[in-house]
């Protein structure tokens, strides 16, 4: 369970990766490569002085035992997994993965991010 000052740090640290989302979108628009809107985002980041890392590698376990390996697309102050997407709708297998991602890291929140509609999509996964 997240406390509330915890749950204070996550809203204000959730609000501003959305917001580097939305100045991303803003300026590029949807049909691009994910890698592209990963690239920019990590441009806003740096400016707005978020600490994070990128296809930051993390390791899977089954019955104590390391099976695999993974990257996730960003860690934010190592605190908020964001996978970023660019795709017509959002699957269930998208929120899946970022469950996983949550539960192999041990972390409590994660953002989806998928840039390719219209408007933003931003959808919050609470572990």
């Amino acid at each position: 369970m997240i406390g509330v000052k915890g749950k204070h740090r996550f809203e204000g640290l959730s609000k501003s990766i959305i917001g580097a989302a939305i100045k991303v979108h803003k300026e590029l628009g949807p049909g691009y490569l994910e890698s592209i809107y990963e690239q920019a985002i990590k441009l806003v980041f740096t400016e707005d002085g978020l600490n994070f890392e990128y296809q930051k590698e993390i390791k899977i376990e089954y019955l104590g035992t390391l099976v695999g390996t993974h990257r996730l697309d960003l860690l934010v102050e190592n605190e908020i997994i964001v996978e970023l997407k660019a795709v017509k709708e959002l699957a269930d297998i998208h929120f899946a993965q970022l469950r996983s991602y949550l539960k192999a890291t041990g972390l409590k929140v994660g953002l989806l991010i998928n840039f390719a509609k219209p408007t933003l999509e931003v959808k919050r996964i609470v572990n």
